[in-house]
């Protein structure tokens, strides 16, 4: 039988749709359910073309028990990052901020306020190379949300703090200035692996909005800086085990820096 989001047009959201899981999509009436009936959020997200949010949804997400678990002691929300990438900014950041590293799918526990208070990624459904199972997970946060609510609310305020300390900006409608343009640049130069191209470490996705930011750059300004950061990651990842030598095209990612090792998850020939 169809869940809540049999009605939406996100693909990723209608993958879910026939889960025994009680999706529903992100709006008010969810955190509405949640407050009326006192329970924590899950919300997971995810996008369609990701590998391990297929294998988290066919691990747990179809399973009838741990479904019967989700729908008696959760509000479960669903949502697709590349058509809410607002919601997906304000959690991830969160995410990377309490635990060093990000990724989809991505499982945060909220309050009925939309407070973060738990996070995680992908959650096997037994307990596996030191990461608790899916089902650990559930009964350690229904536990904590039951027993010890003021510590939940306490860590989740926290959080909330912390994140609006930080200043984070996600934009508005006016195209960004000169100054902007300038900071972002500046921002990409520090972030740059000038050994192996590419920005930050491991995994090290194709960065290709910032390739494109960086040749517009160039284009405009006559900016040598931007095009070799731009050609020289373009040449690594081709030089490297991402590209696929026979078929063409990139995988996904490379779980390493050097460009290695891909994840073996196709994007485009």
């Amino acid at each position: 039988m169809p869940n809540r989001l049999a009605q939406e047009t996100s693909p990723y959201l209608l993958q879910h749709a026939e889960n025994p899981v009680d999706w529903r999509p992100w709006s008010a009436e969810a955190f509405d359910e949640a407050r009326k009936s006192g329970k924590p959020v899950l919300l997971s997200v995810g996008y369609s073309s990701c590998h391990w949010c297929h294998v988290m949804a066919h691990e747990s997400f179809e399973d009838q028990t741990t479904a019967d678990y989700l729908n008696a002691h959760f509000v479960n929300i669903k949502v697709d990052r590349e058509e809410r990438p607002d919601v997906d900014a304000v959690y991830m950041e969160a995410v990377q901020a309490a635990t060093g590293q990000g990724g989809w799918p991505m499982t945060v526990f909220l309050t009925p306020d939309a407070e973060p208070f738990y996070f995680g990624t992908y959650f096997p459904p037994a307990p596996r190379h030191g990461m608790p199972s899916f089902r650990q997970v559930l009964e350690g946060v229904r536990g904590a949300w039951a027993d010890r609510r003021e510590e939940v609310a306490e860590v989740a305020g926290k959080i909330v703090r912390d994140l609006a300390g930080r200043e984070i900006s996600y934009g508005g409608p006016e195209a960004p200035g000169e100054e902007e343009l300038a900071q972002a640049l500046l921002g990409l130069t520090r972030e740059y692996d000038a050994g192996r191209g590419g920005f930050g470490g491991a995994p090290k996705f194709p960065p290709s909005m910032v390739i494109e930011f960086l040749l517009r750059h160039s284009a405009r300004t006559g900016s040598e800086g931007a095009l070799q950061m731009a050609a020289d990651t373009c040449e690594r990842m081709a030089r490297g085990g991402i590209y696929d030598q026979l078929g063409g095209g990139f995988a996904r990612y490379s779980v390493d820096r050097e460009w290695v090792v891909p994840h073996f998850e196709k994007v485009a020939a």
